[in-house]
């Protein structure tokens, strides 16, 4: 089985995120997605996040109906920061035998030097590097860092995407309507409990 990773801290999940996990899916020839959602991400210390709880509510109403899609909650319950190469490694051990492939940016990619204990990620999983026109990515310049990569990386077309989260959150603010950003699931969660207005920052979180 061919079992794609796609993590984030999904504030919100968004119709963005469907339509990448759509494109690895097929492209990647995926037989499932686990959604890992990250409750203390260790990239954002300092900034303010929903809670978990509402994050993991939103997850499960965006992939609702969807067979092919699994939220995963290796990262959630267990302590942060919560670091890839243990994830993997949690997962691999949870799916034995299976091909997992980890889903990332390119600009995630050039950065893998710096993360912490990459050999050990890439250890147990291959890249789905979601590409976008004019991604500059050298990967000869990668493999002399990091022996092995370009036999793991395997590229995705990524759709273009004009929704962010940082946006929805702005727009659920303002009051502004989600139609077209969010799924309807996901537009009626973060209203009816006022997520990201300015009444609901004291149910948020900071990472620290």
């Amino acid at each position: 089985m061919r079992l794609g990773i796609f993590g984030g801290t999904f504030d919100p999940p968004h119709l963005g995120h469907l339509r990448l996990t759509e494109a690895a899916s097929q492209q990647l020839r995926l037989d499932r997605v686990l959604w890992v959602l990250t409750g203390d991400p260790p990239h954002k210390q300092g900034q303010v996040i929903s809670a978990v709880q509402d994050r993991l509510d939103m997850v499960l109403a965006a992939i609702a109906g969807q067979a092919a899609y699994e939220l995963s909650r290796v990262e959630v319950d267990r302590p942060g920061p919560h670091w890839a190469a243990d994830t993997v490694r949690l997962l691999a051990e949870q799916y034995p035998g299976a091909q997992l492939v980890y889903l990332m940016g390119g600009d995630s990619l050039h950065d893998l030097p710096r993360w912490v204990r990459p050999q050990a990620f890439l250890e147990h999983c291959s890249l789905g590097v979601l590409r976008r026109p004019g991604d500059a990515i050298d990967l000869p310049a990668l493999e002399r860092k990091l022996p092995g990569l370009t036999a793991k990386v395997e590229f995705v077309q990524a759709p273009p995407l004009d929704v962010a989260s940082h946006d929805v959150r702005r727009r659920a603010r303002e009051h502004l309507a989600l139609e077209g950003l969010v799924p309807e699931p996901v537009a009626r969660i973060i209203q009816s409990r006022h997520l990201y207005s300015a009444e609901s920052e004291t149910d948020m979180i900071g990472c620290s």
